[in-house]
């Protein structure tokens, strides 16, 4: 390891421990709230550029699927489902371990080389001649995506305060959100370059957008900021301030140090499996829809050019009602409440689906924008209500990174449930679909019911033993600790 990676290591580890130190730092509000907007601008713009990158990579297989990509490559049957899961063979085999991998280094680093990566391996697949290599690809770019996003959200969390992550983890996801838009854009241009240079229109849609992240990702190994300990945007004024806000957030919940313990209380956590099952339930929808809506539109009767198209409008609305959720939900300091809203909507949406013999298409058009706006509203705050309920470097990190690992299994149902013998009812898809909500539904409450619970028994001194712990291990709870409080 390079003394500059060591370095690196060194001060992500310790940055709780330098917050602890830093408690007694008096905070100017007017100079929080300028160090507040400088963060903003030098870190959510280029995360969600990043993203955009990253989620246009991983999902233009969609539209590029309705531009002649199967009958080019012979694919029959059920290959493209086999392609889509693939991805998420790797993707979530080493989304936990890429994570802990990101506390070694720099974020600034990983984050772009695994961007620039996706951009090579997105161009590979507009070039390859066979099933097979598509598949590879499908496999690379999983095991090159699989600690971006779980990265990304634990650099943001690193930042902020837990009542003001909502509204910047809800506009770091609303590139993702509108990757869905801007692909069915790009493709419905793109699809006209079909014959240049003797490839078809698919193979364009892959290439172009592939030469656009790898570029992309070089001018992020330039801006990306690191930890707040070593930004380099930062002041040392301002460093001591970031460090404690998080102190004066979070007080007493560190968690500096790996061992047997830590392990203990992160794995042993009933919050993080039960954040985990919420997420595996809604993204399966997510993941739908973002695979699947142009195929679905192209069945109502429409041209592939128009499918395209009328896919933008959706994930535009749904990005304005997820930045609208966001700020109410910061606003209020709740969480429960909107995941249970997102999952209703969505409901609503599938059951037209299912009823889709006896409906018109009008109607059937306006089910994907409740399913896709109740997905998207909900999905983020799964992430942000378990993130606010972690305390501790290593609790927050490995915790975020196995609720993104498991929920992503989503990805391999997903992939799956719309099967083309099924077309255009897809009611192994639909019903699946709607289960997976429910699953969110009654892990939500579950996690509500605990964390309440919880803060009820901290209240009466019921966690009190845990003071006459070491020094040493006192100040390696986390959330565990006994001042620590839950939020709904």
């Amino acid at each position: 390891m390079s003394e500059k990676e060591n370095g690196s290591h060194e001060d992500t580890c310790h940055l709780e421990k330098l917050a602890t130190e830093v408690r007694p730092y008096e905070i100017d509000p007017e100079k929080e709230k300028k160090l507040v907007r400088k963060i903003d601008l030098h870190l959510i713009p280029i995360l969600c550029l990043l993203l955009l990158c990253a989620f246009v990579d991983r999902i233009n297989i969609g539209n590029a699927r309705i531009q002649g990509l199967e009958a080019d490559l012979g694919m029959a049957g059920s290959d493209y489902n086999i392609a889509l899961f693939t991805f998420f063979m790797t993707y979530i085999l080493f989304e936990v371990p890429c994570n802990m991998l990101l506390k070694r280094t720099r974020p600034s680093v990983i984050l772009s080389c695994i961007v620039g990566g996706c951009g090579i391996v997105t161009i590979g697949q507009g070039v390859t001649h066979s099933f097979s290599g598509l598949v590879v690809c499908r496999v690379l770019i999983g095991f090159l995506e699989a600690g971006f996003v779980p990265g990304c959200v634990y650099l943001i969390s690193m930042y902020y305060k837990r009542h003001e992550l909502q509204w910047r983890i809800n506009l770091f996801y609303a590139a993702s959100i509108l990757a869905g838009a801007f692909s069915g854009l790009l493709a419905y241009a793109i699809a006209n370059m079909s014959g240049i240079a003797g490839y078809s229109g698919w193979r364009w849609i892959f290439i172009l957008e592939g030469i656009a992240t790898f570029f992309i990702a070089i001018f992020a190994y330039f801006v990306t900021p690191d930890w707040p300990q070593t930004a380099k945007f930062l002041s040392e004024e301002e460093r001591a301030m970031v460090l404690a806000r998080l102190a004066e957030d979070t007080p007493d919940a560190t968690m500096n140090h790996w061992n047997k313990s830590t392990a203990k209380r992160v794995f042993g956590d009933l919050k993080i499996w039960l954040g985990a099952l919420m997420y595996l339930g809604i993204v399966t929808t997510t993941y739908s829809t973002s695979f699947f809506t142009p195929t679905i539109l192209t069945q109502l009767g429409w041209t592939s050019l128009r499918a395209q198209v009328m896919s933008i409008p959706i994930y535009i609305a749904a990005t304005v009602v997820t930045l609208t959720v966001a700020v109410l939900s910061d606003r209020f300091k709740h969480r429960f409440g909107f995941i249970i809203l997102g999952c209703l909507t969505t409901t609503i949406g599938y059951a037209i689906l299912l009823a889709t013999p006896y409906v018109p298409v009008e109607a059937r058009y306006f089910a994907l924008y409740l399913i896709t706006c109740g997905c998207w509203l909900t999905q983020p705050i799964t992430v942000v209500w378990l993130s606010n309920n972690l305390g501790g470097h290593y609790k927050r990190g490995v915790g975020a990174a196995i609720q993104l690992s498991i929920g992503n299994c989503s990805g391999i149902v997903a992939s799956n449930i719309f099967l083309p013998a099924q077309a255009p009812r897809y009611l192994l898809g639909y019903g699946m679909g709607l289960g997976f909500v429910w699953l969110c539904v009654f892990a939500a409450c579950a996690f509500n019911f605990w964390i309440r619970m919880e803060n009820k028994i901290r209240d009466a001194g019921g966690r009190d033993d845990r003071l006459n712990l070491s020094e040493t291990e006192r100040s390696n709870l986390g959330d565990d600790h006994p001042s620590f409080r839950f939020t709904g």
